[in-house]
C-alpha cells in the first residue's frame, strides 16, 4: 500500500505498534476460545473497534497473524536453547530444561495459549513457513535431551519426557482440573527423565563384553 499515510487504529486511539500487538492479542484469544476456523478478521476488527482496512494493513490474512504468533513461540524456545547450551552439567540441564519448557507451556499465559493453538490446529500450522521452523525447534529440543550413545530405551524416555507435557493440550477438558493435570504431567515428565538417567547408568553393566 503506497501513496498515503498508513491506516491506524484511530477509532481505538492506538498507535501503530500498539495496534499490531492488540490485533495479535485479541486474535489469539478468539482463536483459542472460539476456534480458528470460526474466527473471522471482521470479528477481530470489531472486538478492537478497528476498520477492516486498518486491520488488513497490519495483517492481510489470518495466516499472517498465526505466523507472527508462532514466531513469538520460536523466539521463546530459542532463548531456552541458548540457556541450555551454556550449562556445564548435561544431566542437570536436561532436568531443568523440562521444568523450564513446562513453564513456557503452562505458567506463561500467552505462551501456553500459543502452544494450545498449535496443538489444536496442526494442519494450519504445518502449512506455514513458521510452522516448519517450529517443527525444526522441536527437533532441536530432542537433540538437546537425547544422548546418542545411550541405549534406545533411555533415548526414547528423554523424548517422551518432553512430549508428555503436550498431552494436556490433546486431552482437552475431559480429564481432571487443568491445573492439577499440568502438575501431574510435569511430575511424570521429570520421573521419565530420571528413569532415562537410571537406564543409562545401568547400561554398561548389562552390555556384553
Amino acid at each position: 500500500m503506497t501513496g498515503g499515510p498508513a491506516p491506524t487504529g484511530r477509532r481505538s486511539g492506538l498507535r501503530t505498534g500498539d495496534t499490531r500487538a492488540r490485533i495479535r492479542d485479541v486474535a489469539l484469544d478468539l482463536f483459542v476460545a472460539d476456534g480458528y476456523d470460526r474466527t473471522s478478521l471482521r470479528e477481530v476488527a470489531d472486538r478492537l473497534g478497528l476498520t477492516k482496512a486498518a486491520l488488513y494493513y497490519h495483517f492481510p490474512a489470518k495466516e499472517d497473524i498465526v505466523d507472527s504468533l508462532i514466531e513469538e513461540r520460536i523466539d521463546a524456545l530459542d532463548e531456552l536453547f541458548e540457556w541450555a547450551e551454556q550449562q556445564p552439567d548435561p544431566a542437570r540441564m536436561r532436568r531443568e530444561f523440562v521444568r523450564r519448557y513446562a513453564t513456557g507451556l503452562y505458567e506463561t499465559g500467552r505462551q501456553a495459549d500459543i502452544s494450545r493453538f498449535v496443538a489444536r490446529n496442526p494442519t494450519v500450522v504445518s502449512a506455514l513457513p513458521s510452522g516448519r521452523r517450529l517443527a525444526a525447534r522441536m527437533r532441536r529440543a530432542v537433540e538437546l535431551l537425547v544422548v546418542p550413545d545411550e541405549p534406545l530405551g533411555a533415548q526414547l524416555r528423554r523424548i517422551l519426557a518432553i512430549f508428555c507435557l503436550h498431552a494436556g493440550d490433546l486431552l482437552g477438558e475431559g480429564l481432571g482440573d487443568e491445573r492439577e493435570r499440568r502438575v501431574a504431567l510435569l511430575e511424570i515428565a521429570l520421573e521419565t527423565m530420571e528413569s532415562a538417567d537410571g537406564a543409562a547408568r545401568r547400561a554398561p553393566a548389562t552390555r556384553p563384553n
